[in-house]
């Protein structure tokens, strides 16, 4: 199937966000959003599934993350939204456990046009690396919005943060991979 590579640029005040997606990739990445950590996490969306995304953002950093972290999830959001066009033929539910050391989460997507995202997990720490925690559920819940979907996320347990972002981020790559496939049944 062609056409499901996408490219979208959002500017605002406050950031410049270019985003590159082709769901047919290999799980090619190219990101710097300015959060090291951030990039660290949609690596690992990109990788485990099997997108190309190239992410490049400026922002108001010298304030705090909060702008380009949230403009990020949005543009992605709409990127995978414009990428799977009238998302005819796809398998469009899927989820996906992946575990990381100690910790194990489960993310559940539909790719229905219906967005909605329940977020189950807490982090202790404020900040892990360069990205404040309180700051993940809210990218979980931005790019539900934007790209239209049906997204539940959950760390069922473990003990360091950085595991349970990273088992989100993994499992978030891995359920939207086997959702966004054509299924020959369906075409």
């Amino acid at each position: 199937m062609k056409g499901r590579s996408t490219e979208i640029h959002r500017v605002t005040k406050e950031t410049d966000v270019r985003v590159m997606l082709d769901l047919d990739g290999t799980g090619r990445a190219e990101i710097d959003t300015g959060v090291g950590f951030y990039d660290h996490m949609l690596h690992h969306v990109a990788h485990h599934g099997l997108f190309d995304l190239t992410i490049k953002a400026t922002g108001d950093l010298h304030i705090d993350e909060h702008h380009t972290v949230e403009d990020v999830a949005i543009a992605l959001g709409q990127a995978l939204d414009r990428a799977l066009g009238d998302r005819a033929g796809i398998t469009r539910m899927a989820d996906a456990f992946v575990t990381m050391d100690e910790t194990l989460a489960h993310v559940t997507v539909d790719l229905s046009g219906r967005p909605y995202c329940v977020f189950d997990a807490g982090f202790a720490p404020l900040r892990i690396g360069g990205l404040s925690a309180s700051l993940i559920p809210h990218i979980f819940e931005s790019l539900a919005t934007h790209a239209r979907m049906n997204l539940h996320a959950r760390v069922l347990y473990g003990r360091d943060d950085h595991h349970k972002a990273e088992a989100l981020f993994k499992a978030l790559g891995r359920s939207l991979d086997a959702a966004t496939c054509i299924d020959p049944r369906r075409a």
